[in-house]
């Protein structure tokens, strides 16, 4: 699937459930476009892994995850040989005689090789480029982000018993971070790059009517300004889109029509993952909230 506008695209992930504005929307159709790798950055809870999710559904393409954690290395990330069925092959040629070269060569061959995500990637861009979401950057190392500069450039991946495996196609790649640290300008300029702030109240309305069509407009209004008025203050973490979709979600199959004293009390680790903020919140500041939130 191909967009020839800015506003084609814009429709299409409207008609998949994720409502984006216009500059987030040029963003990934110059993504798509110039097949350049799109670095999204904001805090957790946004939608910048669901732009990866969306876009794999849209365009019916597999989605490779690399999820980011500190230590990652080549056997996490690429390739790693499976060893123990390296071992049993060995084992079989030394019962049936078969010491060969060209046997033993055969122990590393692809069939013992175990592919990562990175090498998925690039093996599949062979049929169909599949969408490829490194997901917060920021949590890895900056010796693996290092590594990714050779690999967003080239596409290539060398494996010394094997040879070079080069990308047809470069995979649509989507980059995350949440910003716990900065990411290294030379990836930077590797990519384009999107800021995801929090939305308006507007189009965190947009988002849940699209995403929770069950919640009635009531609710949906109170609890979207509930949670912006959450965000004004000076809390640990600040509730995401993500948290104000789980509470819609809570409040439906609660059966609730509007928001109430009780019902938000009962319900408030939905939205806020830290005690002091749920105890800071609790009482008469979400008395004067739901105030703010029953005059719309």
């Amino acid at each position: 699937m191909t967009f020839d506008s800015i506003d084609a695209l814009q429709t299409a992930l409207a008609q998949h459930a994720y409502i984006a504005d216009r500059s987030l929307t040029t963003a990934i159709y110059l993504a798509l476009k110039l097949n350049k790798p799109l670095l999204l950055e904001g805090e957790a809870g946004v939608g910048k892994t669901e732009i990866a999710k969306t876009l794999a559904r849209m365009l019916d393409r597999h989605l490779i995850r690399l999820q980011c954690y500190e230590g990652l290395d080549v056997n996490t990330t690429i390739y790693e040989w499976n060893y123990a069925r390296q071992m049993l092959a060995i084992r079989m040629l030394e019962v049936t005689g078969g010491k060969s070269e060209a046997a033993i060569s055969n122990i590393f061959g692809p069939e013992f090789l175990i592919k990562r995500p990175l090498f998925q990637a690039i093996e599949e861009s062979t049929v169909a480029p599949p969408v490829l979401l490194i997901d917060e950057l920021d949590r890895a190392d900056e010796e693996f982000e290092a590594f990714l500069l050779e690999l967003l450039s080239d596409w290539q991946i060398s494996i010394p018993e094997i040879g070079t495996v080069r990308a047809a196609t470069p995979p649509t790649v989507i980059i995350t971070s949440n910003r716990t640290r900065e990411v290294h300008d030379a990836l930077k300029r590797r990519c384009l790059f999107y800021w995801v702030d929090y939305p308006t109240l507007e189009k965190e309305l947009e988002i849940v009517r699209a995403r929770v069509p069950g919640a009635g407009e009531r609710l949906s209004r109170q609890v979207v300004t509930f949670v912006q008025e959450l965000r004004r203050m000076d809390l640990y973490k600040l509730p995401g889109v993500a948290e104000t979709l789980d509470w819609v979600t809570a409040l439906v199959a609660l059966d609730a029509a509007e928001l109430s004293q009780g019902v938000v009390e009962d319900t408030l680790g939905a939205i806020l993952k830290f005690q002091d903020d749920i105890a800071q919140v609790r009482g008469k500041q979400v008395t004067e909230l739901l105030k703010k939130a029953a005059a719309v």
